[in-house]
């Protein structure tokens, strides 16, 4: 259970302001501390920390990354109870951290940020809160990530509709779905996982599909008392199993990169046919399942208990295009009215639209925003020119498809750190990327990305509107690490207190 805190007193100035306390910012935070740095403060929105991992209660959320790797490398948890934990496991976890670490005394809840200034004279940013307070900070670390703003559809008749209505991110606990006629719209990562909780206790399941998704088992084996005993005796074995997941997962990084004949791909593909044919034997409702894009293309789920669920007797997958919802359900393209009592939205994330809706402004007031009405771009996902001392965590591009997040976090995190010290050895006013090599890494980056599986054909929350791929990482995680393993100082301007370089 999580520790009661005081929240602290807001000060008007400090060397650091973290955004977010989900894995991002905290693991921001912890390492902070232990770097000897003491004058910072984490700002979170909600009540508590663990970002998306509190926010995302709705039934069966889990975690699709093996838990020994999605968890922070030097804090291993030997009491993981399965393979793939669920979301009430990892929230804890996130908890345990927090207190450990002190983080919870650094944290003021329920503060959320709606613009940040850069204020050249004094170096500093100003940061302002919804609740109008105002702090100044050298530094801002954004640890907000991709994944923290649902995407309602605008759909016509949505406000008429007479009973109940949620998205997933924000599931509505206190509506008991046993015996309603429930819609689901849409067939994402939250609904693949809910679906099958639900289905049994409902009346009637109508899941409305646009696009079907390529899924693979989830072998999900309980870890057992001997196993966590293990764990917390030998923390070595722990550490082997996580190598050794990070280094199977980053193999496959070449399917996701390549082109679409990739041989492992086109293996995979095989595999997921088979196992889609063992669990629907009706052929009408695997030719709707089956995808007609390259497998990786758009997120590759995994569940065990998804096809099973569609193909019990009150689920029906409606993949006809939603014309309107009306007062008692929603009415598609050719006519026909499903009626519903409740209507959940498992439409995702405004994931493209990184920091939404922070205003950010940087250099000469320079809108981040604006910045990126091409779509969201920073080197190496973290820095951007024009924007001093100002870091992304989970930014632009370093989104994974094949392996853990939170690898990417602690190498950002170590980058960010250097900085920090580089500024404070050094006695800096502030550092800013240089345009040139943004522009290279920039160039660089969507040449891979137009060759990437990505790219072949498909919508995804990968793309922002235009379809310029802003989100995923064209690389392996090694590769990252190594570009991350110290600060190019020549990339940046190092602005000391003469206004000289």
């Amino acid at each position: 259970m999580e520790k009661a805190v005081q929240a602290p007193a807001m000060a008007s100035e400090v060397d650091v302001v973290i955004i977010g306390s989900g894995f991002a910012g905290l693991c921001a935070g912890i390492q902070l501390k232990r770097a000897g740095q003491s004058s910072f403060v984490i700002l979170e929105k909600n009540n508590g920390v663990g970002g998306t991992w509190r926010e995302n209660t709705y039934p069966g959320a889990a975690c699709d990354v093996p838990a020994l790797l999605y968890s922070f490398s030097f804090e291993p948890n030997p009491d993981w109870s399965t393979r793939f934990p669920r979301q009430p496991e990892i929230l804890r976890y996130l908890e345990y951290c927090a207190d450990k670490y002190g983080m919870l005394e650094r944290t003021r809840f329920g503060c959320e940020v709606v613009e940040a200034r850069f204020d050249e004279g004094a170096a500093q940013w100003v940061i302002k809160t919804h609740d109008g307070q105002t702090l100044r900070a050298r530094v801002l670390i954004n640890g907000t990530g991709q994944l923290n703003r649902p995407a309602q559809p605008n759909l016509p008749g949505a406000d008429s509709f007479a009973g109940n209505r949620f998205h997933s991110a924000c599931w509505d606990h206190t509506d008991d779905l046993t015996g309603k006629r429930v819609a689901v719209i849409g067939t994402g990562p939250s609904a693949v996982q809910f679906i099958p909780e639900i289905a049994a206790k409902v009346a009637k399941l109508s899941v409305f599909q646009r696009t079907p998704n390529w899924m693979v088992p989830r072998p999900d084996p309980e870890y057992s008392d001997r196993q966590q005993r293990l764990h917390r005796l030998h923390p070595w074995v722990m550490r082997a199993k996580r190598f050794g997941i990070w280094a199977m997962a980053d193999l496959a990084w070449p399917m996701f990169v390549m082109g679409p004949q990739h041989p492992i791909r086109r293996l995979a593909e095989r595999l997921v046919r088979w196992n889609m044919h063992r669990h629907i034997p009706n052929p009408e409702l695997r030719s709707k399942l089956t995808p007609s894009y390259p497998m990786g293309c758009k997120r590759v789920q995994i569940e065990d208990d998804y096809y099973p669920a569609l193909h019990q007797p009150n689920v029906e997958l409606v993949t006809q295009p939603i014309d309107c919802i009306t007062p008692t359900g929603i009415r598609t393209s050719d006519g026909v009215d499903h009626p519903a009592d409740t209507l959940i939205y498992a439409t995702g994330f405004r994931a493209t639209q990184f920091l939404f809706p922070m205003e950010v402004y940087g250099l000469q007031g320079k809108s981040l925003n604006e910045s990126w009405r091409n779509g969201a771009e920073a080197y190496m996902g973290v820095t951007m020119p024009g924007f001093p001392n100002f870091f992304m965590l989970y930014g632009p591009n370093t989104n994974l498809g094949h392996n853990s997040i939170i690898f990417m976090i602690e190498q950002q995190v170590r980058y960010i750190l250097e900085c920090i010290d580089i500024l404070q050895r050094r006695r800096l006013r502030y550092m800013v990327l240089r345009d040139e090599p943004m522009q290279s890494w920039q160039q660089q980056a969507e040449t891979q990305l137009r060759r990437s599986i990505w790219a072949q054909g498909c919508n995804s929350w990968y793309k922002n509107s235009e379809g310029r791929i802003t989100n995923n990482w064209p690389y392996s995680t090694l590769t990252y690490w190594w570009r991350m393993r110290s600060v190019a100082t020549q990339d940046y301007q190092w602005v000391a207190e003469t206004n000289n370089e």
